[in-house]
């Protein structure tokens, strides 16, 4: 079949405005920040942090509204035996930023940090921020990846081009602005991304609507018609795995760098949560076409339309349902415009990735741990070197591997279960240190690896109670395979039992360290006994006020400084005993 020339046609158009726009955000907010003294560096990680609430708004949506957020929420609604009730994105994506904004960003955009690991290089060393690097830089990168395979597939499907082609095309396109522009480029083109899906998917709903082939969408929700009912159901053995499931999005979507960047970027602590609340909103918005594609998928006689009498579940293309539905359903000058709300939901979720871990790399990797008197000028090109390295990473995963979707399962699971404790810990638990925040990690690295990852086809080192075995045979090849589920709720266990680890092993060391049970020579870390010392405070030093008194309602000012010796310090953190606002100020002063 030759390449479909209008929607190449098409792709080069939507491909050349997001381009423009990148540039041009870039230009456009070149001196931003610079007159109040912040550093290049950090302009291109939080923006001027002036970002208002319109881009933030968008911006913000943009974080999960990507290509596997549309996909995926037309996938589980089409699957038969899961169905609407089991698309759990939108709602629970749509908690995680509403919980996000009411506990999260508050606290960490008034105390001014740039990137999501600042308070744990604060509180637990430079050591423990590189280990909490690892997940999240494992998150951002497979999560790339994934979106971008994705993208060469719906590429394939509807234009018929080249897979590796599309895939490197793409990578590119949003790895050269991003490298022009930062945030700014990454924000600006998430306002015209986010219009594309919108108008894209609902211009293709009505006309897929029509065709003679589909059903009564209506109809189809509860009877059975050419498979079970779109809406789904939840079986009672399978309520704790789907709360599981649940709970994993609510809360492991919120130690995330690409949502805290752009908390992080609000003119102000207030304008943090309502941008998290806008986009709460947003992501349940954008989920209902995906929702009314998945089920008009579900609602079709595909021996009527040119896909073929075989249905995409047979073919195990389910993955694909949002594409095939846009292609065999549509007119093709239709499906053009969903091809352009696919490309653009995974660009704006690709560039975001890329910029996140690049912005943690260069910060708190290469900037604190290694080289804390590195100029500005420096840290920008860390920042633009690992943009394109790590950018190179997620497309070469994307073409060579064919787990990317397990490697990005896996390290969601990672962030809920490691990441996500210790920022809770962190951030509201007076008292823990390094001690307990290793121990938390491994408790919860380990507990969650024992569970088995079926995508990887890693087994189970511990079978939890209501384990079954799956016999799983390919349709088409007829190979069989076995898969373990484990239906008890063990990844949210993971996570707890890592946050309680936490906790106890810093209290229990503490203790011993305190009441001279342990010499203090064995206090390896310096995270007891030395944690109250100015040489100490020197090392994890972050920003510039012991307690910052905002105005919610005013913005907050940027730091000043072009070393990290002259970034942040928060001593409440660093000391159990309170201090007065104005004798840390005079300190200071």
């Amino acid at each position: 079949m030759a390449i479909h020339v209008e929607g190449l046609v098409a792709i080069i158009l939507f491909y050349l405005l997001i381009l423009f726009v990148g540039i041009w955000a870039a230009w456009k907010n070149k001196n931003s920040g610079m007159a109040a003294g912040t550093d290049r560096s950090e302009t291109i990680m939080v923006g001027g942090r002036d970002i208002g609430l319109f881009v933030g708004g968008f911006t913000m949506t943009a974080t999960w509204v990507g290509g596997g957020y549309i996909n995926g929420t037309a996938e589980y609604v089409y699957l038969p035996g899961f169905g609407l009730a089991w698309a759990q994105a939108p709602f629970g994506y749509a908690l995680s930023l509403i919980v996000g904004g009411m506990f999260f960003a508050k606290p960490m955009r008034s105390r001014g940090y740039v990137t999501m690991l600042d308070p744990f290089q604060q509180i637990y060393g430079k050591r423990m921020g590189g280990l909490l690097f690892i997940p999240a830089l494992m998150g951002e990168i497979f999560w790339s990846a994934a979106i971008l395979s994705a993208l060469g597939a719906t590429l394939s499907v509807i234009v018929d081009m080249n897979i590796n082609t599309s895939v490197i095309v793409s990578a590119l396109i949003a790895i050269f602005y991003t490298l022009v522009g930062g945030l700014y480029s990454v924000a600006y083109t998430d306002v015209v991304q986010l219009f594309c899906i919108f108008l894209g998917l609902w211009v293709s709903v009505p006309f897929a609507l029509s065709n003679p082939a589909v059903s009564d969408i209506g109809v189809t929700a509860y009877k059975y018609i050419h498979q079970e009912p779109w809406l789904g159901s939840i079986n009672s053995s399978d309520i704790y795995m789907w709360l599981d499931n649940f709970f994993l999005l609510m809360l492991g979507g919120i130690p995330w760098q690409v949502y805290f960047q752009r908390v992080l970027s609000a003119s102000s602590a207030t304008y943090a949560q309502v941008l998290s609340f806008l986009a709460a909103f947003g992501c349940l918005v954008m989920a209902v076409p995906s929702v009314l594609i998945g089920a008009i998928g579900a609602s079709t006689d595909w021996n009527q339309t040119s896909y073929g009498p075989v249905q995409p579940k047979m073919k195990e293309e389910s993955d694909m349902i949002l594409p095939i539905v846009l292609q065999h359903l549509c007119p093709s000058y239709i499906s053009f415009f969903g091809l352009g709300a696919v490309s653009a939901a995974v660009m704006s979720s690709a560039d975001s990735s890329i910029l996140s871990a690049s912005s943690m790399f260069a910060r708190n990797i290469y900037q604190l741990a290694f080289r804390q008197t590195a100029s500005d000028r420096e840290i920008v090109w860390v920042m633009r070197i690992t943009i394109f390295v790590f950018g190179a990473v997620a497309t070469a995963m994307a073409l060579l591997t064919g787990t990317v979707y397990g490697l990005w399962y896996l390290s969601s699971d990672l962030v809920y279960v490691i990441i996500f404790p210790q920022l809770l810990s962190v951030l509201f638990v007076k008292g823990t240190n390094t001690y307990g925040s290793v121990a938390g990690y491994i408790f919860g690295l380990l507990l969650r690896i024992s569970g088995g990852e079926p995508y990887l086809k890693l087994p189970p080192f511990i079978y939890y109670p209501g384990w079954t075995e799956q016999i799983k045979e390919h349709p088409l090849t007829g190979a069989v395979e076995h898969i373990i589920v484990q239906k008890f709720p063990f990844k949210t266990i993971s996570m707890l039992s890592s946050f309680l680890a936490n906790v106890a092993f810093s209290y229990l060391f503490k203790y011993l360290f305190e009441s001279g049970s342990l010499a203090p020579k064995y206090d390896f870390f310096d995270a007891v006994l030395t944690k109250h010392s100015k040489e100490n405070m020197d090392k994890t030093t972050l920003v510039n006020s012991d307690n910052i008194v905002l105005s919610e309602l005013a913005p907050v000012k940027p730091r000043h400084s072009i070393t990290v010796a002259a970034g942040f310090v928060n001593k409440e953190a660093l000391s159990d005993e309170d201090t007065s606002p104005n004798s840390s100020n005079n300190e200071h002063d």
